[in-house]
């Protein structure tokens, strides 16, 4: 029989969440359940529930961002056992047989992978995220945390941490590259951590040098003031790679003009409007602007692996289930350094 959890639940756009129960599939054959400890705060969640971008289906539990631990296995299940360390990011299923997932990018599935909430399931039902006590996932969907990252600050890195390793990983972000992270925020400031240990050269471009002190403390060998139209000047041509991590509609063409030759500038973020590209700025150094999304589960338990050899977890504040809606007003506010997390023992 299905097993009914508590969880927080978003029932409108113009309604604050609220505690409600949900229930959780029977466990398949290559089901694993997971008992959720943590479960992070992305702004995906507050677009979602605010019905922001015009795709929410209520009602519906956010949260994609899940650390836990395992509480009982399918009979088939072989990965995993009752009392592992895991994780489940942005997404819990996807079609196993298109190109993309073949190679391990199921993020790009050409069918649509299934969301870890306001989805639909293989089985026809709605798919509900972590703001939840448990979940139940396929094992190929879920990542094992490591011994080295406690789960309170390894929950953000399941959507933020993969968000920024994957671009720099793909364009091949180590020593001897420069690297700028735009926006010291809840995906910036994980970028700087992740790009400091593969060996970069970091830097930090924000609007104020308000968060100064937090970046260089987190890695950046750099930190610049885009209020300031000398930094503009200043490092004009001077980066391998720069990541974008906020969703505000900037003037690209200056961002594009701090690329050097070769040099390409990654979408992370989704900016209200569509974004103008002038043409002048990308073919006078051969610069690309691209964009990128999470990444694949292999890639994600990589990136997993690698940050708890490298100490990296997210900068995070814990809060209780009862704080949600505070907590999405400050994100929105951009008052939170840098990562909420809910713990669901308050659920």
């Amino acid at each position: 029989m299905p097993t009914t959890v508590n969880a927080y639940i978003a029932t409108a756009a113009d309604r604050p969440l609220e505690p409600t129960t949900i229930e959780r599939r029977d466990l398949g054959p290559n089901d694993v359940a997971i008992a959720i400890a943590y479960a992070g705060i992305c702004h995906s969640d507050i677009h979602t529930a605010r019905n922001e971008w015009n795709g929410t289906k209520f009602p519906v539990v956010p949260g994609h961002e899940i650390a836990g631990t395992v509480s009982a296995v399918g009979a088939g299940v072989t990965r995993y056992a009752v009392g592992d360390r895991v994780g489940v990011g942005c997404f819990v299923d996807s079609c196993r047989e298109c190109e993309p997932c073949r190679l391990g990018e199921e993020q790009y599935c050409e069918r649509g992978n299934t969301g870890t909430y306001n989805a639909t399931g293989r089985d026809g039902q709605r798919t509900h995220g972590g703001y939840s006590t448990s979940i139940v996932v396929d094992e190929n969907y879920v990542c094992r945390i490591p011994e080295g990252i406690a789960l309170d600050v390894a929950a953000p890195l399941l959507c933020a941490g993969i968000t920024l390793y994957s671009p720099l990983r793909h364009w091949e972000a180590g020593p001897g590259k420069k690297v700028a992270v735009i926006g010291l925020g809840g995906l910036g400031h994980v970028g700087v951590k992740i790009a400091h240990a593969l060996g970069a050269e970091v830097t930090v471009l924000s609007q104020s040098l308000k968060k100064m002190e937090d970046g260089l403390r987190l890695g950046a060998d750099h930190y610049y003031a885009t209020s300031d139209p000398q930094t503009f000047r200043e490092l004009r041509g001077r980066f391998d790679l720069i990541l974008n991590t906020v969703s505000a509609n900037l003037d690209i063409g200056k961002y594009l003009g701090m690329l050097a030759l070769d040099g390409t500038l990654v979408e992370l973020g989704l900016p209200e409007h569509p974004i103008e590209v002038p043409a002048g700025a990308l073919i006078g150094k051969r610069r690309s602007f691209s964009g990128s999304m999470i990444g694949g589960i292999a890639q994600t338990q990589e990136m997993l692996d690698f940050c708890a050899e490298h100490g990296i977890g997210a900068e995070i504040e814990v809060i209780s289930a009862d704080r949600i809606n505070e907590a999405y007003d400050r994100v929105v506010a951009s008052a939170v350094r840098y990562r909420f997390v809910i713990d669901t023992a308050t659920l």
